[in-house]
């Protein structure tokens, strides 16, 4: 007998990408109601990150829980973005906002750890952040608290892409057209 492949010739069922970890942020229960009661559907949160500066978020809405998880899941997995992460933390301060909510990053030394509260803490761990400082000031609705977070993430600029911005020349090349001036 075949044990090791479930699978066993269905093409519907594709095997899981484990590279990328999954969390799911927030499940919500809405209700409409109807002439024999209420009928009840979910939307839900989940945010996929390889640990490693690739992270994405996606939301899935369906009339069952696993169904609008794994439609969140498909949905993050096309929306991941790269984010620069410079000795395991944020290589600048940022302040973001999205809808209603406000998120503060501050990078931190070595052995702080993860500081921010539910939302903002899956996309920084599955992103690859391990020292961070955040303070979320506004909405803390999760939609809004991860869209701010993945934006403030997006906003990091490395040291090469600053130099490039301001133009930056070299200290010999400074002295050369200083001499020559």
């Amino acid at each position: 007998m075949n044990q090791g492949n479930n699978n066993q010739g269905r093409r519907d069922q594709e095997p899981e990408n484990k590279e990328y970890q999954e969390k799911v942020v927030a499940i919500n229960r809405c209700a409409k109601v109807v002439k024999g009661g209420r009928r009840f559907s979910f939307n839900s949160i989940v945010v996929i990150g390889n640990g490693n500066g690739r992270v994405g978020i996606g939301s899935g809405k369906a009339n069952e829980v696993a169904e609008a998880i794994r439609k969140a899941t498909e949905n993050a997995h096309k929306n991941l973005v790269d984010v620069i992460i410079q000795n395991k933390t944020i290589p600048h301060e940022v302040n973001t906002r999205f809808g209603a909510a406000k998120i503060f990053m501050k990078p931190a030394s070595p052995g702080t750890g993860v500081i921010a509260g539910g939302a903002a803490r899956a996309v920084l761990e599955l992103a690859g952040v391990h020292d961070v400082l955040t303070k979320s000031i506004g909405s803390t609705n999760p939609h809004n608290v991860v869209k701010a977070v993945l934006r403030g993430l997006q906003m990091q600029r490395g040291k090469k892409e600053f130099a490039a911005l301001r133009q930056v020349i070299r200290p010999a090349a400074a002295a050369a057209v200083a001499v020559k001036a």
